[in-house]
């Protein structure tokens, strides 16, 4: 393992984390969205797609000392489950018999997601941290 490898793990935690704060706001904020922005329907959950990053699996111990260097996103995909059915009639998106498609946007799984992605956030900045109080501690040894 190098010298910043500490570094470069927590730092891909930092991007992924603020991505998965970034995406959870989004949700949130879409919670009561009927139309897109196109109009083709209710807006759909949201969730971020991590990997770990470096190449395929590894083969040995030493291999995935060398492949730990953090994650990646893969990619933002929709959640696929089903849209919820609100009775309304009064809305302008009400179907004939009355009810409005909403999103399958639930606002307490979307604030755990969000505490849970804080968390994580915190977690990687504190192993920043101490894998700089480390590097500065080695560094004045060698004064």
């Amino acid at each position: 393992m190098g010298l910043f490898d500490a570094f470069d793990a927590s730092g891909s935690g930092l991007s992924a984390e603020r991505l998965r704060m970034d995406v959870t706001a989004e949700n949130l904020a879409n919670a009561q969205s009927t139309r897109t922005a196109n109009g083709s329907g209710p807006y759909r959950r949201k969730t971020v797609a991590l990997e770990q990053a470096g190449a395929g699996a590894p083969t040995s111990f030493a291999d995935s000392l060398q492949a730990a260097r953090g994650v990646r996103v893969a990619g933002i995909v929709e959640d696929p489950t089903p849209l919820r059915k609100v009775y309304d009639p009064g809305h302008p998106d009400a179907d004939k018999d009355g009810y409005v498609t909403m999103p399958n946007v639930n606002t307490v799984t979307e604030m755990t997601d969000l505490i849970g992605a804080s968390r994580a956030y915190e977690a990687n900045v504190t192993a920043m941290q101490t894998a700089k109080s480390m590097f500065t501690r080695t560094l004045d040894l060698l004064k």
